[in-house]
């Protein structure tokens, strides 16, 4: 559905019709505190979709998740974690709120994902984590750094904030390192309605660990469970629990992902079909369907234009014809935070040379026909 001035927007949070009637549910339990019901319902869910049973916490945010993932590794003073400059913030933000300094790694020019190459390079004596994003929900060549993590006995945390439904071969994105972030927040998928996000976790240890961590640092789930008689302070920790109200909201949304997925895919399709050929007499770089065999949840479409001065060209003229299509990340590593806490970095070609020159197409559940064939004609009568 078009915004009311009748442009396309970039995003729309998805709504399936089920939202009011399971959050007025939550909210006649009489409880709308985290980790009731529906919360339980989603973490089932979760489990199996990702086939990670038992071990998915909902949070209020990816961002909230990876901050829990970080106190679980232990990072503080004096640690290093890697991981690529071309991601947002939170990616290595969290490591670095407890201390940690980010070692910021080049990515791939193909998949716009982290090189193994360059994380090997920057590996040293005070790595503590490696941590990796999924862009666009393609999976990271996980087999090399896995490896990597093995050979240094260095624990890897998976960024999938745009990865549920995606895999590397047939394992989910999240569950193969030791932990594994979602989000649901608004620009997403599935959403929580407009925040939210989810710890992945693969030992018993560390799940037993993550829920004192989110309960402000008690074993407050052990005593629900019946497991001690009191619960009491015994770990660091915060409130990262999601609301039961934003529990329900997901949960319309898990239960209604075949339908929401369907359409993403259709949009995704519908894109790189119609503007290959375009793409191929201009210049274009198109992201690939499936490369290396992982399966992609078709979160976003990105195009690599030839050069910025085209991006930007682009830009102006579907904002003219009223799509609303958005560049993606400011380097980490160039950004005030980023030169702060890593002065020496120094150039990482591939991911400045890739933030001058990508742009998003609009992608969303509610994206109509029409909507999709405005956008390809708007992209075909550009000429670079």
């Amino acid at each position: 559905m078009a915004a009311e001035d009748g442009r396309i927007p970039f995003n729309r949070a998805a709504l399936t019709g089920a939202e009011l009637e399971l959050i007025a549910q939550a909210l006649a339990s009489g409880q709308i505190s985290g980790d009731g019901p529906f919360s339980k319902r989603c973490q089932r869910l979760l489990g199996e979709i990702l086939d990670a049973p038992g071990r998915v916490l909902l949070t209020p945010s990816g961002t909230q998740a990876l901050e829990m993932a970080a106190l679980l590794i232990g990072v503080g003073e004096g640690d290093e974690v890697i991981g690529p400059s071309f991601t947002f913030p939170s990616t290595l933000g969290a490591f670095a709120l407890r201390g940690a300094t980010p070692r910021f790694a080049d990515i791939r020019p193909d998949t716009l994902n982290v090189d193994p190459r360059e994380i090997e390079r920057l590996i040293g004596p005070r790595t503590r984590a490696i941590v990796v994003t999924h862009y666009a929900g393609i999976a990271c060549e996980m087999d090399a750094i896995m490896e990597l993590s093995r050979a240094h006995e260095l624990p890897v945390v998976e960024d999938a904030a745009h990865g549920l439904f995606g895999s590397h071969g047939d394992r989910a994105l999240g569950t193969i390192g030791r932990c594994g972030i979602l989000s649901f927040h608004e620009t997403k998928n599935l959403t929580s309605g407009g925040e939210g996000g989810a710890l992945i976790l693969r030992d018993e240890e560390d799940l037993r660990r993550a829920e004192v961590i989110r309960e402000k640092g008690t074993d407050r789930a052990a005593f629900f469970r019946g497991e001690v008689d009191a619960y009491a302070w015994t770990d660091f920790g915060s409130n990262y629990l999601l609301s039961e109200p934003q529990a329900a909201y997901l949960l319309a949304q898990l239960e209604a992902r075949e339908r929401i997925q369907g359409a993403r895919e259709l949009a995704w399709t519908a894109y790189a079909e119609g503007l290959a050929g375009w793409a191929d007499e201009q210049g274009v770089m198109l992201p690939e369907v499936s490369p290396g065999g992982s399966r992609q949840p078709w979160h976003l479409f990105w195009m690599l234009m030839p050069d910025p001065g085209a991006r930007d060209a682009l830009l102006a003229h579907l904002g003219e014809r009223r799509v609303h299509a958005v560049f993606h990340y400011t380097p980490l590593h160039s950004s005030p935070m980023g030169r702060r806490l890593a002065p020496e970095t120094g150039r990482l070609p591939v991911t400045e040379d890739v933030a001058g020159r990508l742009l998003r197409l609009p992608l969303h559940y509610g994206l109509s026909d029409t909507e999709r064939r405005a956008v390809i004609e708007a992209v075909l009568e550009f000429q670079p």
